[in-house]
């Protein structure tokens, strides 16, 4: 059985569309379920999304009701809701069902573990294909939306910047301007998307046109957010004012990766985007040792590209990637940042500060100055939490909105808090590549890099044939 919810809700069996459930809010509260396949959503999360915080007082009986038709319909296409503690759940992956939701995360991600252009290109279109209108079209409104489908919306955007920016590598600038007119129009805060249009639309001849639409992106950015344009926006502007000959580079770009091009930073070596940001490659095992992987080169002169919290919304998005924070204080820190950018900058250089005091601690176990400043940043990360129970049934520490932009910071070092206290932190292992330095858990006591292709050129495996080195001992 087949379900599109990239656009309308539809269901096929054998080519053929079939009815699925009678209510709206039938098939909407089954396309939650679909969205969060083998997972289990509970009772009070599909009341609270189905009638956005005012639900009647029948609303968990309306919930086993509407539960109980979908079973009798879906049952003769082999698609079980199952009953789990306070929940429900659906398993497509093992009825031969499929979602076009998750078919599009499996693409994107195939595209991006691509090195090759026009494969990724090739990739990125048949992801972008599935998308036939707003997620749930027909039976969410945006509010819902928002809650349900802000991380696909994110990834739709991320394979429209990278497919643009593939294409004008190719010399496709006349699709990229077909791809991104209106999404660029829709999304100005996207300013690496806006950034691939003006170079398109430059390349086409239409130099007035790329700087018409750079003044009404400014204009946006300002009334919607109270911003100007990044670094990266208003380099390509003054380029294409002054007719720069290296806008018209095939490649669109400048030098290797992880440096300037003339619309914004490359992708870093070593990325995956999450949420329209570059993050690395996770390969430490705990949040504290990933915080001081985040800058690849402890150990020898900084790459280019090496520093990887550029921005504040890198280190929010961040810490909601590695569980840290829930998705809704991303989506709300990332905002304040907007609106905030003198205090965002100052969180920032705090979290990069206590990067290098956690480094240090990691590194040294008798450094007995770097401990006492992350536990002084972590003892403030206890009077601003509460530990509650999730919807899981399980606990979490969860903080105050007092917090404030310091979140991301407070949360990893209350993680690394846990780690200094637990037998593991015996375990961490230092890479002992001579550029890399990279921190890792190693409880089998016989990994000895932090990670393949992690660091070294050329195709190099990172300390290949080398023994880990022990945190503490010298290089």
């Amino acid at each position: 059985m087949e379900f599109k919810l990239l656009g309308t809700f539809e269901a096929y069996r054998g080519g053929q569309r079939v009815a699925v459930g009678s209510r709206r809010q039938e098939r909407c509260l089954l396309s939650v379920l679909l969205l969060h396949p083998s997972r289990t959503v509970t009772t009070s999360h599909l009341v609270d999304l189905l009638w956005d915080g005012a639900a009647p007082a029948s609303a968990r009986g309306t919930v086993h009701t509407y539960v109980g038709r979908l079973r009798a319909g879906l049952r003769p296409y082999g698609l079980r809701i199952e009953t789990r503690h306070d929940g429900y759940a659906v398993d497509p992956g093992a009825t031969g069902v499929s979602v076009d939701a998750q078919e599009f995360v499996s693409l994107a991600r195939q595209a991006a573990a691509h090195d090759d252009p026009a494969e990724r290109a090739d990739l990125y279109d048949r992801a972008l294909g599935l998308w036939r209108g707003p997620l749930l079209a027909d039976v969410a409104g945006d509010r819902l939306r928002d809650r349900l489908g802000v991380e696909l919306a994110d990834l739709r955007l991320s394979c429209l910047e990278q497919q643009a920016e593939d294409r004008l590598a190719m010399g496709l600038h006349g699709r990229v301007v077909e791809d991104l007119a209106r999404p660029a129009a829709e999304h100005p805060e996207r300013e690496r998307l806006v950034g691939c249009l003006m170079t398109a639309l430059y390349r086409g001849g239409r130099k007035a046109d790329a700087i018409r639409l750079y003044r009404s992106t400014r204009r946006a950015l300002v009334e919607e957010f109270g911003i100007e344009p990044g670094a990266g926006l208003s380099t390509l502007h003054d380029r294409v004012l002054r007719g720069d000959p290296r806008l018209e580079q095939p490649n669109g770009r400048e030098g290797r990766e992880g440096s300037e091009g003339p619309d914004g930073p490359t992708a870093p070596v070593h990325a995956v985007r999450v949420r329209g940001e570059w993050l690395p490659w996770t390969t430490g095992g705990h949040p504290a040792l990933e915080l001081c992987n985040t800058y690849a080169g402890w150990g020898g002169p900084r790459r280019p590209g090496s520093e990887w919290l550029r921005g504040y919304s890198t280190l929010a998005v961040w810490a909601g990637h590695m569980d840290l924070l829930e998705e809704q204080d991303v989506t709300r820190l990332v905002e304040l940042a907007r609106r905030r950018p003198g205090e965002a900058a100052a969180a920032l250089e705090e979290a990069r500060a206590f990067r290098a005091d956690l480094y240090a601690c990691l590194t040294g176990p008798d450094d007995v100055s770097a401990f006492e400043a992350v536990a002084a940043v972590a003892a403030q990360a206890t009077g601003v939490s509460v530990f509650v129970r999730g919807e899981n049934g399980l606990g979490r520490w969860r903080f105050s909105p007092a917090a404030g932009l310091r979140l991301p910071t407070l949360a990893v070092a209350r993680s690394a808090a846990e780690l200094l206290a637990d037998p593991r932190r015996f375990t961490v292992r230092r890479c002992p590549g001579e550029d890399c330095g990279w921190l890792f858990l190693d409880r089998s006591g016989q990994r000895r890099w932090c990670g393949p292709g992690t660091c070294g050129s050329g195709g190099d495996l990172c300390g290949f044939g080398r023994a880990p080195v022990p945190v503490g001992a010298g290089k």
